[in-house]
């Protein structure tokens, strides 16, 4: 009965209704913005490449609060989530998947603005920040309670979503692939991430910087390798994405067939489950950057679903296409899997090393998202015993069946972005104003600096 509860839950949280308040935040915000998340795409790289050290207050610099952000979002659902789109709406979903992330570049760059905007300074001196502070320094105090529900959906999203589900995957394919036990992983699993938890936000982001780049890199030159192998299949598959896109996709093989709206709500909802535009996670790290501007940090945060949907899962759609394996009968990694495996030597294992990887700076970037709701709500009393139940939580993992686990995480993510999305409406103008008035003063500087050269 209680699995029953849940998956109504689900039904209705992940329904229409959410993925049109998603997109309808997106689409407002990138009107009100007057498009600049995608026309200033350019110069958030710019500032990405200066941003790797901070100017301002703050924790970790701005370069290293991406690679915690994007840490927590390239992780298996690149790999399997894309896959899961692909087999229940055919390849046209991959195009409405672009069309979630274009929209989606206004929403994380709004929530990075409020989280920097808003951010405070906790009792340990360190800065803080994300949708529960910016809900009660944005909204008044009378939204607190928004807030605070923000706060504890998140804590508790975590341990399923980040924790338990991605230990177990780790676990499991380390078993099936080099017959390492599960009681073995989960240990090793636990005690790395435990260590890395010690030194905080710091040494987090540090672990992050480092691994974000090499894991997107192997993967990027693994799925560009296939894509070169298959050269002549790429135009082909384009243009099938984009016809099953509006046509629907005919059913083929082992590929039961797909309308043109099951392909657009696998898509979108994929697309937000792998970038996480608009529940409120990746602001909570871009707050603890090194910085003194908020339109700034919110340009370099618009980056985490430019890299993670269009470039990321964009190469993984490609590949399940151009290989041919989408229209058979395998589903999830197992599809992702065969698509490495028959196009690469030693393919299975260069997959197995990226999910691995992918599992591993999950749990570390959505630790830090769950110790700060957690913060928000008890104080920082409740730091030490979060990670110690976050470690404790890692192997448990490994030895649980985690199929309602999946369920809960789903539920309590969708309860997180609703807070977060009613924020973003009611403080919208604050996020255009800022941008305004920064964007204005940049194009000022240029000016000056011009007219300076020509005298």
């Amino acid at each position: 009965m209680f699995e029953q509860i849940i998956d109504t839950m689900r039904d209705v949280i992940w329904g229409p209704g959410m993925l049109t308040l998603l997109l309808g935040t997106g689409i407002y915000l990138t009107i009100g913005l007057k498009g600049i998340s995608i026309t200033k795409i350019p110069y958030a790289f710019k500032q990405l490449f200066k941003g790797r050290k901070g100017s301002g207050e703050g924790e970790i610099s701005p370069f290293n609060a991406l690679m915690t952000a994007l840490s927590s979002t390239v992780g298996t659902g690149n790999i399997v989530g894309v896959a899961t789109a692909i087999a229940l709406g055919g390849p046209g979903a991959l195009f409405w998947m672009w069309c979630a992330a274009v929209i989606g570049l206004a929403t994380k760059y709004a929530e990075a603005v409020l989280a920097v905007h808003y951010r405070e300074t906790d009792v340990l001196g360190k800065k803080v920040g994300g949708p529960m502070y910016y809900i009660k320094n944005g909204l008044g105090e009378n939204w607190k309670w928004l807030g605070m529900l923000f706060a504890f959906f998140g804590a508790l999203a975590g341990f399923g979503l980040a924790n338990t589900v991605q230990s177990n995957a780790v676990s499991q394919i380390l078993e099936s692939n080099f017959h390492v036990p599960t009681l073995v992983s989960g240990l090793v699993m636990s005690i790395l991430v435990g260590v890395v938890l010690l030194g905080g936000i710091k040494r987090i982001a540090e672990v992050a910087g480092k691994l974000v780049p090499l894991m997107a890199l192997i993967y990027l030159l693994a799925t560009m390798s296939i894509l070169i192998l298959n050269a002549a299949a790429v135009p082909a598959a384009v243009v099938l994405i984009v016809d099953t896109a509006f046509n629907g996709a005919a059913a083929t093989g082992g590929f039961v067939g797909a309308s043109i709206m099951l392909a657009l709500q696998s898509g979108v909802a994929r697309g937000v489950f792998s970038n996480e535009s608009g529940l409120g996670s990746a602001p909570i790290a871009h707050a603890a950057a090194e910085t003194n501007s908020p339109v700034r940090q919110g340009s370099i945060a618009m980056l985490g679903t430019f890299i993670d949907t269009l470039i990321i899962c964009t190469m993984t759609g490609l590949v399940l296409v151009v290989t041919g394996v989408w229209d058979g009968e395998l589903y999830g990694a197992a599809m992702t899997s065969a698509a490495f495996s028959s196009q690469l030597p030693f393919g299975d294992i260069i997959l197995t090393l990226c999910i691995i990887l992918f599992g591993f700076t999950t749990m570390l970037g959505w630790s830090y998202y769950g110790e700060r709701c957690a913060e928000f709500l008890l104080g920082p009393k409740v730091i030490v015993p979060f990670r110690v139940l976050w470690v404790a939580g890692i192997f448990l993992g490994t030895q649980m069946s985690l199929e309602l686990v999946w369920k809960m995480s789903d539920v309590l993510n969708g309860m997180m972005a609703i807070p977060n999305l009613i924020a973003l409406v009611f403080l919208a103008p604050v996020v255009f104003r800022l941008s305004k008035e920064y964007f204005a003063e940049e194009e000022q500087t240029e000016s000056d600096a011009a007219a300076q050269k020509q005298s």
